[in-house]
């Protein structure tokens, strides 16, 4: 076996793969750019390299610099992760050029089936259903505009190098190509160094099916079943799990068999993905094939039981696969969710900043449920600009498919994350939807449940309940702390007080001791039994049981009062007097600023091109600006006509969020 492996990535994939080496005795080296020189791989790591300036483009996708690193350091192998050099034919057989042994698909195969033009016309070759499209290089705009209208709206415009939801832009329109082919063109020039681009036919209302398959040097190929990845937005896959609620077992061997039919006719000889894109009427199409591991990779981890890294290192090394097909099955059923650095109340714009708090539930056996979560990051760790934003994937295993989405909704409840912006809310408003718990989902899914973007959720009446207890819970204490420093208090201790969970108001009586309260709804005729689990004044996260149901809220100090979050639901809560309650519903509401006038940066970035100057009349809906921002170009339009009175920022800018872009007369 080897004696070190290079690991030429970052982040979480960095540290997935030194706790495998460390589990089978190899001694690992990580590169890093400026931007990660603290990070938690490099602390985690035998070795480390630096490797260069965070932008990828000069340090993690320079081929050289990673092989000289590995002779450097006298690694045997390397290991590239997902994204950068690991779909690159090219940094593999440099690789084999400088003896080194490079943990992913020979050459051969890379080329084959990692570019994804080149893999459409081999699939085709070999008699695979694919989608309609162009399969050949675009020259230009025109030329893309041309193909688009030939094979008609709406079209996928595809970087053919892509890989994890980048250089991907679905086109409903000759505008939408117009605008987004040279889009994705840059984006799939700046993360992957290469801009060639193809477009295929858009299937509307489809699901998003992928078969994970393993191969060895000696000519196995076995399929490790199936994941369903429907859950996206922009193309970027958001929830995972395993198996698909869509498939039975016909449908699963008939996917299976075509996944190894194709991956034995590449010689194929490591971990790989085919992805396939299928109807509600469980019709598939090929989609591409992913020559690397997948970002989601965990969750057959977790219904396999198997290593998929180990796996990858043993096949590199030449060792054959230790199963065959029949020795396979299924066990139970596995959830991840990706948590992302980024703000779903507002359109789910990227957010950068430091980790002032980071933690996340504890990881092992929950009882009905099993946690894991692969996370690159620790407290007070920087989400940089420079790269993917996700913080961690968050993973649930279960024995049936309801138990494991009860679980994740229970784990994203316990976990708490401040600083940068994050996505917990909307996952687990995901969570507890009728329609993601019944399966009957598709790629459309956010785009049909969220229409207008994410807003929260309102609170059933089992959260107002939750809230309700908290607040009068956290009232006790405080006022308990009070009597307790100020000496001669001879008053009794208020036991009636009114509870607003944001616009409604409740009359309760509170009694009970120690960690337990009782919270009587006087206008109800029922009573809350609340257990305090943990929660002291100043924590920002409040664990109880409340009628036998464990729970967790994250808890921010307001104005006055708290704002008080489970899950989706975010209500601001006040503890008060009945006098106090009368008056508090005469205090006037405070007035938003207007901003109508203003184009605000939704999010820190680089400003790419700023399209309109000073004195220009603009419409709604033109392009005002370009940003680019966690890898993504992002197109920010006019909200509204009119003149533009003033422009504060050029290309080439950084700018914060909410930093004033273009004024308008």
């Amino acid at each position: 076996m080897f004696k070190k492996l290079l690991i030429a990535n970052r982040g979480e994939i960095a540290v997935r793969v030194i706790k495998t080496c460390r589990r089978l005795g190899i001694a690992t080296v990580v590169v890093y750019s400026d931007a990660d020189a603290d990070s938690l791989a490099v602390e985690m790591a035998d070795e480390a390299v630096h490797i260069g300036p965070a932008p990828a483009n000069q340090s993690y996708l320079v081929a050289d610099k990673i092989i000289a690193a590995c002779k450097a350091t006298g690694a045997q192998a390397v290991h590239p992760g997902f994204g950068f050099l690991s779909e690159k034919a090219e940094f593999a057989q440099a690789c084999a050029d400088a003896g080194i042994v490079f943990i992913g698909p020979n050459p051969g195969a890379i080329s084959a089936m990692g570019d994804k033009i080149e893999s459409k016309k081999f699939a085709q070759k070999a008699g695979v259903s694919c989608v309609p499209g162009h399969i050949g290089e675009i020259d230009d705009t025109a030329h893309a505009v041309r193909i688009a209208e030939e094979i008609g709206y709406p079209v996928m415009i595809k970087a053919s190098a892509g890989g994890g939801g980048k250089g991907i832009r679905v086109a409903w329109t000759r505008q939408d190509v117009e605008e987004g082919f040279p889009a994705v063109r840059s984006e799939a020039a700046g993360a992957f160094g290469d801009d060639r681009i193809f477009i295929e036919k858009f299937i509307e209302s489809p699901r998003h099916i992928e078969i994970q398959v393993l191969g060895d040097k000696h000519g196995n190929v076995v399929h490790l079943f199936e994941r369903e990845c429907s859950i996206q937005r922009r193309n970027q896959k958001v929830i995972e799990e395993a198996p698909s609620p869509l498939l039975d077992e016909a449908a699963r061997a008939a996917m299976g068999a075509q996944a190894v039919a194709l991956a034995k006719a590449v010689n194929y000889d490591s971990a790989g993905t085919v992805e396939f894109v299928a109807g509600q009427d469980k019709s598939f199409y090929f989609l591409e094939m992913n020559t690397r591991l997948q970002v989601e990779h965990p969750v057959t981890e977790l219904i396999t039981g198997l290593d998929l890294v180990e796996q990858m290192i043993r096949s590199a090394w030449g060792e054959k696969l230790a199963f065959e097909q029949s020795d396979l099955s299924i066990n139970g059923w596995a959830v991840e969710s990706r948590i992302y650095a980024e703000d779903p109340y507002r359109k789910f714009l990227p957010s950068i900043g430091r980790l002032v708090r980071y933690a996340p539930p504890a990881e092992g056996d929950h009882g009905d449920y099993k946690v894991r979560n692969d996370a690159g990051v620790r407290e007070g760790d920087e989400i940089s600009m420079y790269y993917d934003p996700m913080i961690s994937k968050l993973c649930t295993w279960a024995p049936t498919r309801l138990a494991a989405i009860d679980g994740m909704g229970r784990a994203l409840e316990d976990f708490h994350i401040e600083g940068p912006a994050h996505n917990i809310p909307f996952l687990a408003a995901v969570m507890d939807q009728a329609r993601f718990r019944s399966g009957k989902i598709s790629t459309n899914y956010i785009k049909d449940e969220f229409e207008g973007g994410f807003k929260g959720a309102e609170p059933t009446a089992e959260q107002v309940d939750v809230l309700t207890a908290v607040g009068a819970a956290m009232q006790r204490v405080y006022a308990a702390r009070a009597r307790s420093t100020q000496a001669g208090l001879s008053h009794p201790v208020r036991t009636e007080w009114v509870v607003a969970v944001g616009p409604a108001k409740r009359r309760v009586r509170l009694s009970g001791e120690g960690t337990r309260l009782a919270v009587e709804l006087l206008d109800e005729g029922r009573t809350l039994e609340l257990e305090t689990v943990d929660w002291r004044p100043g924590k920002p996260v409040f664990r109880g049981v409340l009628g036998g149901k464990p729970f967790t809220v994250q808890v921010t100090p307001a104005a006055e009062g708290f704002t008080i979050r489970h899950r989706a639901a975010k209500a601001k809560v006040l503890v008060l007097t009945p006098r106090s309650a009368e008056l508090h519903d005469k205090l006037p509401e405070k007035q938003a600023a207007d901003t109508s006038r203003l184009v605000l940066s939704p999010m820190p970035g680089l400003v790419v091109s700023m399209d309109v100057a000073p004195g220009q009349q603009v419409r709604e809906g033109e392009v005002v600006c370009v940003l680019e921002a966690m890898k993504m170009q992002n197109i920010i339009r006019a909200e509204r006509d009119g003149v533009v009175k003033a422009v504060n920022a050029k290309g080439g800018d950084p700018v914060a969020a909410d930093e004033v872009l273009v004024e308008f007369a």
